[in-house]
């Protein structure tokens, strides 16, 4: 039997950790919320541009930007996104296991490189042998919309300059509280559908030229399907987040009202035991 002033100390432990857990939930909560009001008033736009721009893509020709140009992946650039910190549950942990089973696969064919968003995402990749051309270690709540905007353009360099042959961004896209859906999605080169796959789609009269066109739209999207990312990874790591605590708060209530239990038995026991000593002397009192 442990002493009752241990188990004192440890439901002392524990209640305290479980302040500490509320008050990060409630914290994770606050930033969620903010987090989600984002990406619920963008997503109109953010999923209705890859329609948009296939309508657009469609009409021109691959010629008419180097971001259409499509070559053989022989250089894959691979962006991966998780956060700075833990104790969010599997929110880094089932992304990056999948992220490095994709890449894994990928460069038995063509030779990946890295751009690593987050601490998690640095700490993990650092140990493979996957060449990294940036990281952005503990700055992802810091990273700011001109940051993002810069990325897309470090990306979009490097395909116009053929230094890389295709782009993948992997991240935890914010579908509902209880678990984020892990996302690997192919940002470059755009792919227009083949002109056989619809034929409802009439040439347009272009206002401005074709080319100076196509040459804002498709620089815009990229930088708009960035920002996309990094938002919905951000409002599921804070969803995630969220859960874990309120989960660890609950387990800390549970566990202390556990060794309450045994703590009162223990007391009860020893009041039992002193009881009967007390009996035990008063009767060989009496017999005297």
């Amino acid at each position: 039997m442990p002493a009752l002033i241990d188990l004192r100390k440890r439901i002392k432990s524990v209640k305290n950790t479980q302040q500490i857990t509320q008050a990060m939930k409630t914290v994770a909560t606050a930033k969620f919320k903010k987090a989600q009001r984002i990406i619920l008033e963008s997503r109109p736009y953010w999923h209705g541009s890859p329609e948009l721009l296939k309508q657009v893509t469609f009409w021109a020709e691959r010629s008419y930007h180097p971001l259409l140009a499509k070559r053989e992946e022989r250089k894959t650039l691979g962006m991966v996104m998780t956060s700075d910190k833990g104790l969010a549950g599997a929110f880094n942990s089932n992304l990056l296991g999948q992220t490095f089973s994709f890449f894994k696969e990928k460069s038995e064919h063509t030779e990946v490189s890295l751009v690593l968003m987050g601490r998690k995402a640095v700490t993990y990749f650092k140990k493979l042998s996957f060449p990294v051309r940036r990281v952005y270690p503990d700055q992802m709540d810091k990273l700011s919309t001109q940051d993002l905007k810069e990325l897309a353009h470090f990306l979009m360099r490097l395909y116009i300059l053929n230094e890389i042959d295709a782009v993948y961004v992997a991240y935890n896209e914010f579908k509902s509280i209880l678990a984020p859906r892990i996302t690997i999605t192919k940002l470059l080169p755009l792919e227009p559908p083949e002109k056989h796959e619809d034929k409802t789609l009439l040439p347009p009269d272009w206002e401005p030229e074709t080319l100076p066109l196509i040459g804002t739209l498709l620089p815009l999207y990229i930088e708009a399907q960035i920002r996309h990312f990094f938002f919905e990874s951000s409002a599921a790591e804070h969803a995630a987040r969220m859960m874990a605590m309120d989960n660890a708060t609950r387990n800390a209530d549970d566990l202390a009202s556990d060794l309450m239990l045994i703590l009162n038995k223990i007391r009860q026991a020893s009041i039992t035991k002193e009881l009967l000593e007390i009996m035990t002397a008063v009767e060989a009192l009496a017999k005297r």
